[in-house]
């Protein structure tokens, strides 16, 4: 298989993470934000921010940032705070909990790291923007 074959089934593998990853969690986000009134004031507070905080940081990072994901904007950028989300969740909010309760928060938090290492791909508006100037500078020498 030739690099740019390789490389292009890399792209498609990370857009597939992006988005099906990136849908996944716009949905518990969203829950959570038609939810909000309901959930405000008694939602986890696994870091001592306060319900109401601890639960709009929750709704930016799962719908706000699965959005990015699913586009490929800012991919690295906006895999952080879900990264982070899920830290949380696994460790603190969960952490005493059986593995079964947890395992859904470490297998995203494994999709999100792997997307902060690796960026969004070729198939992303990363690529668009900034891809481009990457392959130039490679050429030219200067990265």
């Amino acid at each position: 298989m030739s690099f740019t074959n390789r490389e292009t089934l890399n792209s498609i593998g990370l857009l597939t993470l992006r988005v099906s990853f990136g849908l996944f969690m716009l949905v518990h986000g969203w829950q959570k934000l038609m939810g909000f009134k309901e959930m405000a004031d008694n939602f986890a507070d696994p870091i001592g921010m306060g319900s109401r905080l601890s639960l709009i940081s929750a709704i930016g990072a799962e719908v706000g940032c699965s959005l990015l994901l699913i586009i490929g904007f800012g991919t690295r950028f906006a895999a952080s705070p879900l990264a982070f989300t899920m830290i949380v969740a696994c460790f603190v909010v969960h952490g005493a909990d059986p593995w079964q309760r947890k395992e859904l928060a470490a297998a995203y938090l494994a999709v999100y790291a792997a997307l902060i290492f690796t960026g969004g791909g070729r198939f992303s508006l990363d690529h668009l923007i900034w891809g481009g100037r990457k392959q130039a500078n490679k050429i030219e020498g200067k990265v």
